[in-house]
């Protein structure tokens, strides 16, 4: 975070709106120009994944005045404005935090009403769609399956079933609620996990998965491999 707001005095030209435009506003000559419009896309990202709330068009014309020579302020006025804005942030994300962790709560509290939902020990919920054909796996099993992951909302995050493509992974290399659940699971069978945030990724950003997120994934168990290369993911 700290690296992040120290950096903002060097964000690349023009960011504001480039994420609506399909070709560059800024002529690109060389690769060195290509290169830095790249830079400044991976900062505005970077920043709207964080959804740090800045003005874009404003922070595109400090660079500017960088660019110029242009700088009114001392160093430590910039530090106490960068120190209360990154204590803004943090107030706002810890408020934000603990929102998506309520709402997960609640989720997870209705959705227990199901009768078809079981809760395991640990808080894990699961609903059996198709059963197999009896052989489950072991914590460190390589596995294949094909999933699609959603928020409580119902917005995909991911999905090897968009994909069109299984993939395969180590049981002991994945989340809590992904180790557990599909270690519930027997090869062939489709289960809906619904995995609490501290089974997930806790208060942790994750991609698309905003931290303190109540996730749901549905996973076919397709193979219990053995001696098999698997791919990494981060479920």
């Amino acid at each position: 975070m700290k690296k992040t707001l120290f950096a903002l005095a060097f964000v690349s030209l023009a960011i504001a709106g480039m994420a609506q435009k399909n070709t560059p506003s800024y002529p690109l000559k060389t690769f060195i120009d290509s290169a830095s419009y790249a830079i400044g896309r991976d900062i505005y990202n970077t920043w709207e994944q964080q959804n740090l709330g800045l003005n874009y068009e404003v922070v595109a014309h400090s660079l500017l005045d960088c660019v110029s020579g242009v700088n009114n302020w001392g160093d430590d006025e910039l530090r106490m404005l960068l120190m209360r804005f990154q204590q803004s942030f943090e107030k706002k994300q810890k408020a934000s935090v603990q929102e998506n962790i309520d709402k997960g709560k609640e989720f997870m509290k209705k959705n227990a009403l199901d009768k078809s939902v079981k809760t395991t020990e640990s808080g894990l919920q699961y609903k059996v769609v198709k059963t197999g054909n009896g052989k489950k796996p072991k914590a460190d099993d390589v596995v294949k399956v094909h999933y699609t992951g959603k928020l409580i909302s119902g917005q995909v995050f991911d999905s090897s079933e968009e994909r069109g493509e299984p993939i395969s992974f180590p049981l002991n290399q994945v989340i809590p609620g992904w180790s557990e659940g599909v270690q519930l699971m027997d090869e062939g069978s489709t289960y809906i996990l619904y995995i609490p945030y501290h089974l997930a990724y806790g208060e942790q950003q994750a991609g698309m998965i905003p931290p303190g997120s109540t996730i749901i994934f549905e996973v076919q168990l397709l193979e219990i491999m053995s001696d098999s290369k698997s791919e990494m993911i981060n479920y």
